[in-house]
């Protein structure tokens, strides 16, 4: 950017500009020039970060990319997506290495011959192959494998199969692919059983979680709230078909015993061992709808008819309760 120096001459409605010696963005102080880049969108950041050296030795610092990742991937992404990142790169740094001496491009150009987002300018990449540089394990590498879809990572996907009735209410694990022509995400769910893998096509952001738990889906949760349970509290249960499959969440409540009127002045069924939790999207009289664990001795719990019963957790928070209740179905389950 050139800057211009406005001076006036004798006569007070006459003036003429005086062109100085041009200035660069870069003569700008520091934290001006900091401040100005943290408010770039990652289009413009990576636009930037084409312009030279200096620029991209600044845009491809973790301290503006992690702000990125916050914002629009934060939600959705938890300690097992950073794993399978980290294992990721891993491997294809050793592949890298084994090909050093073949002339395979490195740095940026790499990443960005597999992963250039659709909004990264063609001409200023190509420009600049021989300077280009971006670890591959920089967040702004992360950001740009995740928004690009090639990356694929695990999360959880709420009502599975786009709410086939055998999965309102749930939430269950799924490897996903982000599409930025659709902004929605491709999942793939592991087999269950017998059954091969499923897929299902445009989950929108709002169907998506992070895990609340960094385990295995076939893991049992050791819960660590039956003890503070009391009715109406919102939870969550694991259950599984059967052994072979893994355990998917499931939403509910907590119910009174059969021997209590529901009235809170004299109820004591926070004082039982029993607890009730009842899935009230089902119709009464539904083996679905009603099933107790033990407060104090609960593991998994059921049988080959019914399923098996895993760990329960408590919801505090209210926007994962809210997020429930949003995805209730329109009409009562049989």
């Amino acid at each position: 950017m050139s800057l211009k120096k406005m001076s006036f001459t004798s006569k007070v409605d006459n003036f003429e500009e005086v062109e100085e010696s041009a200035m660069s963005v870069l003569d700008l102080p520091d934290l001006v020039l900091e401040c100005i880049l943290e408010r770039l969108p990652p289009a413009a950041l990576c636009s930037m970060a084409g312009v030279c050296s200096s620029l991209r030795s600044r845009c491809i610092s973790d301290h503006f990319w992690e702000k990125h990742m916050k914002n629009k991937w934060g939600r959705i992404i938890g300690s097992a997506a950073y794993r399978e990142w980290q294992w990721h790169v891993a491997l294809k740094t050793r592949k890298d290495s084994s090909h050093l001496k073949q002339g395979k491009p490195k740095g940026l150009m790499r990443i960005l011959s597999i992963v250039r987002p659709s909004w990264w300018p063609q001409s200023k990449v190509d420009g600049s192959s021989k300077q280009c540089s971006l670890p591959d394990d920089s967040v702004m590498a992360w950001f740009l494998a995740l928004e690009t879809g090639r990356f694929w990572f695990p999360a959880q996907v709420y009502n599975r199969e786009n709410g086939h009735v055998g999965f309102m209410l749930s939430c269950y694990d799924a490897e996903l692919s982000y599409d930025p022509r659709t902004d929605t995400f491709q999942a793939r769910y592991p087999p269950h059983g017998r059954r091969a893998e499923a897929t299902e096509n445009n989950v929108p952001w709002e169907r998506l979680r992070a895990p609340p738990f960094d385990t295995s889906p076939h893991d049992l949760h050791i819960s660590d709230c039956l003890n503070e349970l009391r009715p109406g509290d919102n939870i969550e249960i694991q259950w599984r078909r059967n052994k072979e499959f893994p355990y998917g969440w499931w939403y509910g409540v907590v119910g009174h015993l059969e021997s209590c009127d529901g009235n809170e002045n004299y109820c004591r069924c926070h004082n039982s061992d029993t607890v009730v939790l009842e899935f009230n999207q089902y119709t009464r009289g539904s083996r679905w709808r009603r099933t107790t664990v033990h407060r104090k001795e609960h593991r998994e719990e059921g049988n080959e008819a019914d399923g098996f019963y895993g760990g329960v957790r408590k919801l505090c928070n209210e926007e994962e309760i809210s997020t429930w209740k949003r995805l209730w179905p329109s009409e009562i389950l049989e």
